[in-house]
């Protein structure tokens, strides 16, 4: 062991030692976040406006407070970006997170001086949770590669703008800060194709030990290392990569295809952050569920599922959550965010301690005939025909085709794959079949014929890619939309398909 592992080691243990003791009293940790919260903000013009003084319990809140997604608080969030003080929580933010929304256009979700520990220390510790579960861990002694956004950041009324991961970049500790790749001078690098070829060159005489960014990039670079390099595999050229850090995309469809480019299984540690807060981390590494932080700044609230966009829905606390069921998660915390709808679902596994799974978002899902399939139940029914059939995919996308020209309604899966199968009803059927068993109203559409099986369209070979670049969205910080209510995208993607 070298001695920065073992330094490192040593404070990792003392560092998780008192987050484990902290998480015990997550419930006792909620309700001291939410008095805090609503004590130093109801000065603000937002704590005015909603009466935050009076408000004593979580019941007396939801009654002040109603839930808002980005465009409910958006004329707050505007005031913020224009410099003005005190709006959402006291003073001015550090920084503004730049974000791509749907509706919204680019979003703004502040960052106060208050509220990036959660960022940093969240990714920190599980980092520190990974060193400590494996003892023969080396990941120190080498470097570790983030894809990021570019670490640029522009300044408007005192409050820095810029992406979220981008931000992180100028807030790395010291102590890592030789160790984090990309350098400065290629992160910059803002066309997403030249900054992979430049990274890769970048790449070739260091030991990197840890990668991280979401599964298609990852996948992307990979095949670069291996392009540029002449090798097999990944694991070929750098002997020493141990650890895969993943988050935001469902890793599962690209698990066979990104182990069979790096050369190994990989140690993986899935992260849940968003710009809006580092809600959840894997601590342990035999358990497929992310730890919920309780005692970072955040109060998190939860609504049924099926509740969701009811003018009056259920509102529960942490403490009243049931395990396997679906909620939405709502934030409010000291970066200004009150009973924030962050667009997620997430379902708990266990209460002790208390452990999730993303489960899809509130957006995305298909019932255009009363099914209400979500992303976990997509992800599932995929991943079991890519495992079945042995397939390699790029990209996916699935929408309810209603007006079909001839037939019953149907829903359209338009998958890009990297090699061509030849068996595309045996996996049409696999994928149907693993819906019906996890999604009893699909079901019962098809065997009552108002549905027919799905269709899969085959998309041609950087058919996806095209399509991003032509809305503006190609690059390290977007993600595909996988479920569709609507034909928006799905028209669009009609004109790359490789059989038309």
């Amino acid at each position: 062991m070298s001695i920065k592992t073992g330094i490192v080691r040593a404070a990792a243990n003392v560092s998780i030692k008192k987050v484990n003791q902290t998480e015990k009293k997550a419930i006792a940790n909620q309700e001291e976040i939410f008095k805090k919260l609503i004590t130093t903000a109801k000065k603000t013009e937002f704590g005015l406006a909603h009466s935050f003084v009076k408000i004593k319990s979580h019941k007396e809140f939801t009654k002040a407070v109603p839930i808002r997604d980005y465009e409910g608080l958006k004329k707050y969030f505007q005031k913020v970006k224009n410099g003005h003080k005190n709006v959402l929580w006291p003073g001015i933010p550090k920084y503004l997170a730049k974000t791509s929304g749907t509706t919204s256009g680019t979003k703004y979700i502040p960052i106060t001086k208050q509220s990036l520990p959660n960022h940093i220390n969240s990714g920190r510790n599980a980092l520190f949770s990974y060193l400590i579960s494996k003892p023969e861990s080396k990941i120190f002694d080498g470097q570790m590669l983030f894809l990021s956004g570019t670490p640029n950041l522009t300044k408007e009324n005192n409050i820095l703008i810029g992406r979220l991961s981008g931000i992180v970049n100028h807030e790395v500790p010291s102590w890592m800060a030789k160790t984090i790749l990309p350098a400065h001078e290629i992160n910059v690098i803002e066309p997403w194709e030249m900054k992979v070829e430049m990274m890769v060159q970048s790449l070739l005489n260091k030991d990197l030990r840890v990668i991280s960014g979401i599964p298609p990039w990852i996948q992307m670079l990979c095949e670069k290392i291996i392009d540029v390099t002449g090798k097999k595999s990944v694991i070929d050229h750098f002997p020493n990569l141990e650890l895969y850090i993943h988050g935001g995309v469902n890793y599962e469809p690209y698990h066979d295809r990104i182990n069979s480019l790096i050369g190994k299984e990989i140690h993986l540690i899935e992260t849940y952050p968003a710009s809006e807060g580092f809600i959840a981390y894997q601590d342990n590494f035999n358990i497929d569920a992310l730890r919920i932080i309780s005692n970072s700044g955040i109060f998190y609230e939860f609504v049924p599922k099926e509740e969701v966009g009811l003018p009056e829905p259920t509102r529960i606390t942490l403490k009243e959550i049931e395990i396997g069921k679906d909620y939405a998660i709502i934030l409010s915390s000291n970066a200004g965010l009150w009973a924030y709808l962050v667009g997620d679902l997430v379902r708990f596994v266990s209460k002790d301690p208390y452990r999730l799974k993303v489960s899809g978002r509130v957006s995305q899902y298909i019932s255009a005939f009363g099914e209400h399939v979500i992303a976990s139940e997509i992800e599932k029914s995929i991943t079991e025909a890519i495992q079945q059939h042995k397939l390699s995919i790029v990209e996916f996308l699935v929408a309810p085709n209603v007006t079909p020209d001839d037939g019953l309604p149907f829903h359209e899966w338009f998958i890009e794959f990297n090699s061509t199968p030849n068996n595309i009803d045996a996996i049409e059927n696999t994928i149907n079949d693993t819906l019906c068993k996890t999604n009893t109203y699909y079901n019962d559409l098809i065997t009552g014929k108002i549905l027919r099986k799905l269709k899969i369209s085959q998309v041609k070979k950087d058919g996806f890619k095209e399509y991003m670049i032509s809305i503006n969205k190609y690059g390290e910080q977007f993600k595909v939309t996988r479920v569709c209510n609507d034909r928006k995208i799905a028209d669009q993607l009609k004109s790359k398909l490789l059989y038309s």
